[in-house]
């Protein structure tokens, strides 16, 4: 099954960056089995400097996911604006959709960075091409705004 768009039911293992809903992660320490990842088996970190540790070895083997998130990280817990800009940007690069779908949100809104629709366009379009629902939906309102009709209604179609 597709993991929920929505990001706080799942939860991400450091060890090999992969997501795991939350029911399923419940289940696994119902079950007494939460001792290695269900991906990777990798021993589960024993403390939050273990699971720094994991985490940080996957940003530094450039781990698209892991990169993204450190931006995040950048952002919301440290305010660091430049720097989430730059591990999105490389996330984005290593081909990562989400990352590309957020920075087209920060160039629409100029938040961090100036605004600029040729970049919005851009990494809104790499997201909508792998698949990222909410990137096609926005390239559909981009392209309602600019009177084609036809093309948005054609996104949002897809999107849904």
């Amino acid at each position: 099954l597709p993991l929920s768009l929505v990001p706080m039911t799942s939860t991400m293992m450091a060890c090999c960056s992969k997501m795991i809903c939350n029911g399923c992660d419940y289940a696994s320490v119902i079950r007494k089995i939460d001792d290695k990842c269900p991906f990777c088996r990798h021993p589960t970190p024993e403390n939050e400097e273990e699971t720094d540790k994991d985490f940080m070895r996957r940003v530094e083997a450039n781990d698209p996911v892991a990169v993204r998130n450190m931006g995040f990280k950048c952002y919301n817990d440290e305010g660091d604006n430049e720097s989430a800009i730059e591990y999105l940007t490389k996330a984005a690069e290593l081909g990562d959709l989400v990352a590309h779908f957020e920075l087209a949100n920060f160039y629409r809104d100029g938040e961090c960075v100036g605004k600029d629709m040729k970049k919005v366009i851009f990494h809104a379009e790499q997201a909508a091409i792998g698949g990222h629902p909410m990137a096609r939906y926005n390239l559909g309102c981009v392209e309602e705004e600019n009177g084609r009709f036809e093309r948005a209604v054609k996104h949002w179609i897809i999107a849904a």
